[in-house]
């Protein structure tokens, strides 16, 4: 079925794909990853409610996030926009940024036994399909390297990624992006091609300001359609239905 223009889609038991046509979404060097949302679902709040202690602990004062949109962003960006949508001026709370920051690594990791996490469908036939094709994979997300690590060795997906992106020094996900495909192409060659797996427009906005191009997948916040309309090389509703498009 065609949805519109050189997208051609397809309907396999597992799910909804739609594809821009002539891309191979499995035809890739690397492969960066987003974690929440894309991989797995984290559950007990652990890093929620590590931002308002972190900030109580360092500045005195709690900072509720409850008002930032949360999907999509960055650990780092969330700070950011949380203090200024408190109205807390920039020179106060930057130069406390890294404190904060540590303190919620600390936070989360103390409190790992709280963590519990869901592995997304699909997600462990993908892994080992593209790594039975020599691919190599990556993580890029907007998590903390240290809390990023910490959920994928509680999902028990640590033994597939080699390399990661993380929001430590990159409040905007472009730039985090920026930073995984460099470390992607340190391992994988200087004209590697990479590829975006993530659920929100802004993972589909940082490739494309990366010139990657990206696979959405519905199983975070987004929708499919809603998706879809921010034009991703391929969107899908689980990772567990693309497999079945492969055509050898």
């Amino acid at each position: 079925m065609v949805r519109d223009a050189g997208r051609l889609e397809t309907e396999p038991a597992e799910g909804l794909v739609t594809a821009r046509e002539g891309f191979r979404w499995d035809d890739c060097d690397a492969y960066l990853f987003d974690i929440d949302g894309t991989l797995l679902h984290a559950h007990g709040g652990v890093h929620y409610d590590a931002f308002s202690s972190s900030v109580l602990a360092v500045m005195g004062h709690p900072l509720s996030i409850d008002a930032v949109p949360l999907h999509g962003s960055t650990d780092t960006g969330i700070l950011r926009d949380a203090f200024r949508l408190s109205a807390i001026p920039d020179d106060i709370w930057q130069p406390r940024l890294e404190e904060i920051l540590q303190r919620m690594r600390n936070t989360v990791s103390e409190q790992r036994e709280r963590m519990s996490v869901t592995v997304l469908p699909g997600v462990l036939s993908m892994l080992a399909y593209l790594k039975s094709r020599g691919k190599l994979l990556g993580v890029a997300t907007g998590n903390l390297e240290q809390i990023g690590w910490l959920k994928i060795e509680v999902a028990g997906l640590r033994e597939w990624f080699r390399f990661g992106g993380f929001s430590d020094l990159h409040a905007r996900r472009s730039d985090m992006i920026a930073n995984a495909l460099a470390a992607g192409r340190l391992l994988a060659g200087a004209k590697a091609s990479v590829c975006v797996v993530g659920d929100t427009p802004s993972d589909i906005a940082a490739a494309k300001a990366n010139s990657l191009p990206t696979i959405a997948v519905a199983t975070g916040t987004y929708s499919y359609d809603a998706l879809l309309q921010h034009h991703p090389e391929v969107c899908t509703s689980t990772l567990e239905a693309l497999p079945a498009t492969v055509a050898r």
